[in-house]
């Protein structure tokens, strides 16, 4: 099934969901790791060549960000270095216990943000028009954005959704910059795990790139439908994924 052209095809369409779906929100692994893993492909092996689309969409999602004037740099090194050191442990506490220790975690912090989303939005997701905050002097931020780190750097999986409560919750951007910043830190988390995962000969590459193929033509789409639907949208579409994300930790 691996060589056929229909599996190829599958792998390019789950790709631009995915591309998509994690441009706006997050949980688009939810799609791809199956994708691979549904051949026999060992989950190692999956999980690393999954990041291949992982990194190039975030490459093209960030640079259209920018392009379009909605990543706001002058606060991304504040926002870059607790995130990147809280992968750092995440990633050497991963090499030392068991990945299921943080799942209930992981379906609390997204149970939790998909009430306020519902219930307080506004909590989560400021309206438009809010001042941001900066990390210097915000301990609730440095420790939020730490914690995302750590998260990502332990297993990965719905890290996005984390990543949004951070910057949006104790910094106050508005859910476009904080998709765009999201898209850097991502950037950065998965440029240094593919280092990791190249060195250690884990990557499949022809499944990666056709993931990719379909993942930065869906992140192209993404960051457009983020500029041009309204905020409540993209709110709604938030929870929505945000639930899928949670059912399918559960089914896991």
């Amino acid at each position: 099934m691996e060589d056929s052209i229909a599996y190829w095809a599958l792998l390019v369409f789950l790709g631009l969901l995915a591309g998509i779906i994690n441009t706006l929100a997050g949980g688009g692994s939810n799609l791809t790791l199956p994708a691979l893993m549904i051949t026999g492909m060992p989950a190692d092996v999956a999980n690393a060549t999954n990041r291949v689309a992982v990194l190039l969409q975030n490459v093209v999602a960030t640079q259209r960000f920018h392009r379009k004037g909605k990543l706001p740099l002058d606060d991304a090194k504040g926002i870059l270095w607790p995130t990147i050191l809280g992968g750092l442990v995440g990633s050497v506490v991963a090499a030392y216990a068991p990945v299921e220790i943080l799942k209930p975690a992981l379906l609390l912090t997204m149970l939790g943000m998909a009430t306020l989303i519902l219930v307080r939005p506004d909590t989560v997701i400021p309206p438009e028009g809010t001042t941001p905050k900066r990390v210097e002097g915000n301990r609730a931020a440095f420790w939020g954005l730490f914690a995302a780190g750590f998260y990502g750097g332990f297993v990965q999986a719905g890290v996005g959704f984390v990543l949004i409560a951070a910057l949006a919750g104790t910094l106050r951007y508005d859910i476009v910059r904080t998709n765009a910043l999201k898209t850097l830190c991502a950037l950065v988390f998965t440029a240094i795990a593919m280092v990791l995962f190249i060195a250690n000969d884990l990557v499949d590459w022809w499944p990666g790139l056709l993931l990719a193929a379909g993942s930065t033509v869906g992140a192209w789409i993404g960051v457009n439908i983020a500029l041009n639907i309204s905020s409540r949208t993209l709110k709604w579409f938030l929870f929505s994924m945000t639930l899928v994300a949670v059912i399918a930790a559960l089914l896991k």
